[in-house]
């Protein structure tokens, strides 16, 4: 697709994915299987022990710093320098975030990878992975295993942002879209990199390049996957989460359409129990956030949102999307969604 392709599907406010090169396409008629045969999405929550002390960590004061620097770049347009400056700045962010633990991984027991994904338009995808425990030690021991077998729970967002209008070289700060995803799940990996969580099962977090582009750096991760028979028991895309409209209840929402029903029902259980508001389903149509790559490559997938979509910042695009409309403590509350799915899932 051109530029002038994706940038009048933008202003016409539709959504879509740009499968020209056939990745996905090829990978959804794959006979290899996309999840572990034997897994169930459950339908009992088991970890509050676990969650509940990482809620009330949650820290507001740090989330506010780094959204600050991550909106401060011109744009993070996936084809300008910016945004390729932006995503390296946040590689750079999290490589600090893990380094202790990616250097001493025999401290706590801890096996954690981060690693850029490189694209041909130069800004790079993010890829922290948390290995699991090894089953057949003593599990107090929590010692790191090398298998996936029992499938990779995944948390994504996108580091990109847009000028509908002026994409390379108008500014774009990308508060809520998608700097508030972007601060949801850097905030969750922090307290389990903090808290060296090491899970029973392996898990992800996942910061992708060129959504705007038409889901292009969680389509090719989502094909490469599929391709090298990785097992994912789900995907969770947390993208915008930072708006709350004045004089509407506190919700958020969890998007029903091309998204995998079963999980779909656990992260709406997740949500009930932990982010302490009300929920509500909503759908945003073809192709509107990363999840919808997983879902074409046969991954379950499933999206939350910061709102009803009927009720989502009407700045996103422009140069309004700036860190002075984004709600923090509602990010908060999205930061407890996101940490319940993350631990339930890859202890489920």
């Amino acid at each position: 697709m051109t530029d002038a392709d994706i940038q009048a599907l933008r202003i016409a406010r539709r959504g879509f994915m740009d499968v020209t090169d056939g990745d996905l396409d090829a990978v959804a008629a794959a006979a290899a299987p996309a999840m572990p045969s034997a897994f169930v999405f459950p339908t009992n929550l088991t970890q509050q022990e676990r969650v509940q002390p990482l809620l009330e960590q949650i820290d507001i004061e740090r989330m506010t710093r780094f959204m600050t620097k991550f909106t401060s770049f011109r744009n993070r347009y996936y084809k300008s320098r910016y945004g390729k400056e932006a995503g390296d700045w946040l590689f750079a962010y999290v490589t600090e975030l893990c380094k202790d633990v990616v250097a001493n991984p025999e401290k706590n027991g801890m096996s954690v990878s981060v690693r850029q994904v490189s694209h041909a338009w130069g800004q790079s995808s993010i890829i922290v992975h948390i290995e699991a425990y090894d089953r057949n030690k003593q599990q107090q021991q929590q010692q790191p295993s090398t298998t996936t077998g029992d499938g990779v729970t995944i948390i994504g967002a996108h580091l990109d942002s847009v000028n509908l209008y002026n994409p390379y070289w108008g500014r774009s700060p990308g508060a809520d879209d998608d700097g508030s995803g972007t601060t949801t799940t850097i905030e969750a990996l922090t307290l389990l990199i903090q808290s060296g969580y090491v899970p029973p099962n392996p898990l992800e977090f996942h910061w992708y390049s060129a959504e705007e582009g038409g889901l292009l750096g969680s389509a090719k991760i989502a094909s490469l996957y599929r391709n090298s028979g990785v097992l994912v028991r789900g995907m969770l895309q947390a993208d915008m989460t930072g708006f709350r409209s004045e004089g509407k209840p506190e919700v958020l929402g969890v998007v029903t359409d091309f998204t995998s029903l079963k999980l779909t029902e656990f992260l709406r259980l997740v949500m009930r129990t932990y982010s302490g508001i009300d929920v509500v389903d909503t759908k945003c149509g073809y192709g509107c956030s990363d999840h919808a790559s997983f879902n074409q490559a046969g991954y379950p997938s499933a999206f939350f949102f910061e709102s009803d979509f009927a009720d989502q910042s009407p700045f996103i695009h422009t140069t309004r999307d700036d860190i002075d409309t984004i709600n923090f403590n509602h990010i908060a509350t999205a930061a407890k969604a996101v940490l319940g799915f993350a631990v339930e899932l890859s202890h489920a």
